[in-house]
Formats: structure tokens, C-alpha cells, sequence
């Protein structure tokens, strides 16, 4: 068991998604991890081999910038790329975080 915690571990956070997904599918084996990655994501495997992709990397800028950093970075972004601030600050409002977090996001 050691050796498997070691090599689930390695993958990070997309491998716990991996696993636990490959648990809730009752298959064994490859049929797992076909049915877990269908499960994941649109477009059957390569929308979940994509997920996990884009898990990953949010995973590591979490871990590198913290949250607040990184909302605060994307919405700037977006406001850049023309979305307009109501509707962004609409957006904030439905975003499960703190109202201190939201208050920011929205001065930002």
C-alpha cells in the first residue's frame, strides 16, 4: 500500500480526484479509469484528461499565490480583456468565499 500512497501522492491533487472517481465507478482496473475519466469531464476521456490538467495547474498556483491573489489576478484580467465590471461584480456576488474576500475582489 505504501508504494501506491507514494505514487497517488506524486500526482498531487488530480490524482486523489483520479482515485476517488475511480472508486465511486464499481470497475476494477482499466474500465475504471476509462469510466473516471469519462466521469470527469465533457467530451468523455479527453474532457477528464483535460480536467485534470487544468485541476493541476490551479492546484499549483494555489499553493504558489494563495486565493485571493489569484481571483484578484483573474478578474483584473478579465475586466482588461472588456467584461464589464456589473456584470463581474454580478459574478463576485455568487462566488461561495467570504464577504472581506468579495469586498476586495469588487475594490479591485
Amino acid at each position: 500500500m505504501d508504494e501506491v500512497v507514494r505514487k497517488v501522492a506524486a500526482l498531487g491533487l488530480p490524482g486523489v480526484i483520479l482515485l476517488i472517481a475511480m472508486a465511486t465507478t464499481g470497475f476494477t482496473g482499466a474500465a475504471a479509469i476509462t469510466a473516471a475519466l469519462a466521469m470527469l469531464g465533457p467530451f468523455g476521456m479527453i474532457g477528464g484528461i483535460a480536467f485534470l490538467g487544468v485541476v493541476g495547474i490551479a492546484a499549483d498556483g494555489l499553493s504558489k499565490f494563495g486565493l485571493e491573489a489569484l481571483l484578484v489576478g483573474i478578474y483584473k484580467q478579465r475586466q482588461q480583456e472588456g467584461e464589464s465590471k456589473a456584470s463581474l461584480c454580478k459574478e463576485i456576488e455568487r462566488l461561495m468565499v467570504s464577504a472581506d474576500l468579495k469586498r476586495k475582489l469588487k475594490e479591485e
